[in-house]
């Protein structure tokens, strides 16, 4: 993995994020990935589990709610790249309704590490919300 690898995968991270294609979400991932949406949860195990968690589906481990189109925007970009590590920061804009004034922002961080293929296959989100 490289910068400009790390970058790319991060742009489609977002794109998939407000298209919520279930294709695009999968494509970014490894078959067995562990993915935390916070570093002391459990990690949602295997691709389908963080397609269907990222869908809202009810019956997936830590689903998150899916967000109404044009209600946030988000920016992330590596800072450091070692190998199959890549940790990146940005941030994370909530509208309180499309188009409307920001409601709230996060500061977001990824750990992430990825395999040959540049599938991410293990994820750890941190986040703050900004006061």
């Amino acid at each position: 993995m490289d910068h400009v690898s790390a970058q790319q995968w991060l742009d489609r991270y977002v794109a998939a994020w407000q298209s919520y294609e279930p294709e695009a979400i999968g494509a970014l991932f490894a078959d067995e990935v562990h993915y935390r949406y916070h570093p002391d949860s459990e990690p949602v195990i295997g691709r389908d589990a963080v397609v269907a968690s990222w869908l809202g589906d009810p019956q997936a481990p830590d689903a998150s709610a899916r967000d109404q189109p044009g209600t946030y925007t988000a920016s992330y970009g590596p800072v450091a790249v070692d190998g199959d590590v890549v940790v990146a920061t940005g941030s994370s804009t909530y509208y309180t309704s499309p188009g409307g004034p920001v409601d709230r922002v996060f500061d977001n961080c990824f750990v992430l590490r990825f395999d040959a293929d540049g599938r991410c296959r293990d994820f750890t989100e941190y986040y703050n919300q900004r006061p």
